[in-house]
């Protein structure tokens, strides 16, 4: 099975990235599910019921998030509502949502997500690595394809999780930071792994935001108001393919795609 993951997409220049090369990317990789990170499409903090839909209708199969799940209000009852867009499985119990799903394709086939949120630098949530361990553990009740999304902040973490999970989990794919790196390889239990799979939105910025107002919160301290950037615009991600028996990945390969490049 051969699966995208697309990295955070930024704002309105993310928007019209996955507009403009989605498809096209779903077809000329012959992708058969794709995972998104829509937790900044928003403004580039948070995401909208309306922008989810228009995510989910434009191909993508299912949406993961992280700390900026929460930032616009009108998403908390849609995240009941709609078992397709998933928040991090360690916030406490009786949040909104859910932190992973079981997802079925045409040909029968089951892909599991589950979307995990760091603590190093970040919220004191519940233990990630705990929390992910007992998730992995009921997705594997109906499924060997499972892809985790590890929102976090620290590369340590990350790699951390990568091995904590090796041979549990077919991917663990690390978002947040917004860069793109380039350690993505297929760990010795079968687990694809990168530390952050990038950004969908524009390049000439401070990861995503424009680069003046960065600088000047930067210079000055001021926490003025972020805006996000709108040139160099493109989508970001990693194909992985997978064994549908073992659940095993068996390749994964980085993609950049400019928004000038759409056919």
């Amino acid at each position: 099975m051969r699966i995208l993951f697309i990295g955070d997409i930024i704002g309105k220049a993310g928007r019209q990235a996955l507009e403009g090369v989605l498809r096209k990317v779903i077809a000329g990789h012959k992708i058969e599910f794709t995972i998104a990170n829509g937790e900044n499409a928003a403004g580039g903090m948070g995401i909208t019921p309306a922008i989810a839909i228009d995510f989910l209708d434009q191909g993508v199969d299912v949406l993961t998030s992280g700390n900026h799940i929460w930032a616009k209000k009108e998403i908390l009852p849609f995240l009941d509502e709609e078992h397709r867009i998933l928040r991090p499985a360690n916030y406490p119990p009786q949040v909104p949502g859910r932190g992973r799903g079981v997802f079925h394709l045409s040909n029968g086939e089951k892909v599991g997500v589950l979307n995990l949120e760091g603590r190093v630098f970040m919220k004191h949530l519940d233990c990630p690595f705990r929390v992910g361990e007992k998730e992995v553990e009921l997705l594997k009740k109906e499924t060997n394809i499972i892809l985790v999304d590890f929102h976090a902040e620290a590369t340590s973490e990350k790699v951390a999780m990568g091995w904590f999970l090796n041979g549990k989990v077919s991917a663990v794919l690390g978002t947040h930071t917004h860069v793109q790196t380039s350690d993505e390889r297929i760990l010795n239990g079968g687990t694809a792994y990168i530390t952050d799979v990038g950004m969908t939105g524009p390049l000439a910025s401070v990861i995503g935001i424009r680069k003046q107002v960065a600088l000047e919160r930067l210079l000055t301290q001021i926490p003025w108001k972020f805006d996000v950037a709108t040139e160099e615009i493109e989508l970001q991600g990693v194909v992985i393919d997978v064994d549908s028996r073992t659940g095993k990945s068996q390749n994964i390969h980085r993609i950049k795609v400019p928004l000038d490049e759409r056919g």
